[in-house]
């Protein structure tokens, strides 16, 4: 088995990836909302973001309020597959995504496991297009 991971700024395409990674055998792909760190520097950097002086008499209240305010425009995909099922997961990335070596197209990993539990066949319902 294999985790297959896909960061994608562009939600609708990790909506489409999503999906298309389901109908391609996927037994299950999990979607979390994310920011990049440089995001979060950049959107500082800038002054866009003003924290209330009573948060900013810690760092802790402070990052937490900061995390807060941040926009999640990232889209992580998750999905534990058979490794013959990752070339055409890829296959389905690059579809909707482009080439994924070109700059801000995402970055997409596999990930080798030793163990996957729970992991089941994805069986569509009769509500599933």
């Amino acid at each position: 088995m294999k985790m297959i991971v896909l960061i994608t700024s562009n939600v609708e395409d990790g909506l489409d990836v999503a999906t298309r990674w389901q109908k391609a055998g996927a037994p299950g792909v999990t979607l979390l909302k994310s920011f990049g760190l440089h995001s979060l520097q950049t959107k500082l950097a800038s002054d866009e973001l003003e924290v209330p002086l009573h948060i900013a008499s810690s760092m802790a209240s402070m990052m937490a309020y900061v995390l807060r305010e941040m926009e999640l425009n990232n889209h992580v995909l998750l999905s534990v597959v058979p490794k013959e099922l990752i070339p055409t997961l890829l296959d389905e990335a690059r579809a909707v995504m482009g080439d994924l070596t070109e700059p801000n197209h995402g970055v997409a990993f596999v990930v080798p496991l030793d163990e996957a539990i729970g992991v089941q066949s994805y069986t569509p319902s009769s509500g599933d297009g």
